[in-house]
């Protein structure tokens, strides 16, 4: 018998995903060329890094998709980030900045931006 009519259901909470503080920012409500307080992400994909030189910036470069509850964004991610970040992890971006590339929406920390792990 597979199941058991004596079988007692966990009546454990589930575990939120996101946050619900009103000051966070959804991906639905992004807009190119803003800035970013705070969004919460969930990280769906970390693409390979790449070495880019710039007179702003010279060292590694990883792109990366999240989503929240209300849709997908693309992330930039740079040096140590790309190390620390893995497919899974609900990230917290704050002070970061979101521009449009190939008409889709990008948020990064740029450079004074955070970005950690608040769950994995």
């Amino acid at each position: 018998m597979l199941f058991s009519t004596n079988m007692k259901t966990s009546k454990a909470p589930k575990k939120k995903l996101f946050s619900s503080n009103k000051n966070r920012l959804l991906v639905k409500d992004l807009k190119p060329n803003k800035p970013v307080r705070r969004l919460d992400l969930i990280i769906l994909r970390i693409y390979p890094r790449r070495l880019i030189y710039s007179e702003k910036y010279t060292g590694p470069v990883a792109a990366a998709c999240g989503r929240d509850e209300t849709g997908l964004v693309g992330i930039v991610l740079w040096n140590e980030q790309i190390d620390n970040i893995r497919i899974g992890d609900i990230v917290r971006l704050e002070s970061g900045w979101c521009q449009m590339r190939d008409g889709e929406l990008v948020v990064s920390t740029g450079f004074n931006g955070k970005l950690r792990v608040i769950d994995r």
